[in-house]
């Protein structure tokens, strides 16, 4: 199996005939964590969903452990591994907490069950019977998450997950992302709070029109700190 869990190479991407990606180029070695920042309608969401092939075509290169998914289709490129969390966080409201974890199907080996879930987000077994729409923001966020790590999935794509929700939580969820990441996970994320995304990340990459225009490792941001409050509109 591949060191790199993700090589992205000139990923170009449309919506109809809106041209979004123009040649994005970043990787992720197995077990890093990696940002994509950048302000919105930068592209950075719409990266994901290519890795994906959920956008309406896509070109270029995108292999995932060593295999070239650029023409699978997306349920088969989430067989090789990849967990995705969407920003709506697409959580079945009619469903209780416990039952949206149990929907999806295993994809790989070495899941987390629930207990091990449990563990990790408390808040979830104490709402596990709650229907969906009884969930706060914060806990259809760790339910959305969660609901991933069911699967199997070593590769999670993760899309602005502290979006509007209060900084208590936004610091749980920092944790489990470093949980994670000492489990072995690779993570890829996306988001609009860079405070939430400095500690965690390895490496960040800054996407500005379609493409990546700044790569910054961790030993170099305070060094490049005001470069990124230009990039990031900080």
């Amino acid at each position: 199996m591949s060191t790199k869990a993700l090589e992205v190479k000139n990923l170009q991407s449309w919506y109809g005939e809106s041209h979004i990606l123009h040649g994005i180029d970043f990787t992720v070695d197995d077990g890093e964590v990696v940002t994509l920042l950048g302000r919105n309608g930068a592209g950075r969401s719409t990266t994901l969903k290519s890795i994906l092939g959920l956008t309406d075509h896509r070109t270029g290169v995108v292999n995932i452990y060593g295999s070239d998914t650029i023409a699978l289709p997306s349920h088969k490129i989430t067989c090789l591994g990849v967990g995705y969390c969407p920003e709506e966080r697409g959580i079945f409201a009619s469903l209780s907490a416990e039952e949206n974890l149990l929907l999806p199907p295993e994809i790989a080996d070495g899941g987390m069950n629930l207990d091990e879930i449990y563990e990790m987000f408390p808040n979830l077994y104490e709402r596990r019977h709650s229907p969906g729409t009884r969930l706060s923001g914060g806990e259809q966020q760790m339910l959305a998450m969660a609901r991933i790590l069911r699967t199997g999935a070593k590769l999670l794509l993760l899309d602005e997950i502290t979006e509007g929700l209060a900084p208590v939580i936004v610091q749980r969820l920092g944790k489990v992302v470093t949980k994670l990441k000492n489990r072995g996970f690779t993570i890829v994320l996306v988001e609009q709070n860079f405070r939430f995304a400095a500690p965690l990340a390895d490496r960040h990459y800054v996407v500005e029109h379609g493409k990546i225009v700044e790569v910054v490792k961790k030993n170099e941001l305070a060094a490049k700190t005001v470069l990124l409050n230009e990039y990031l509109g900080v």
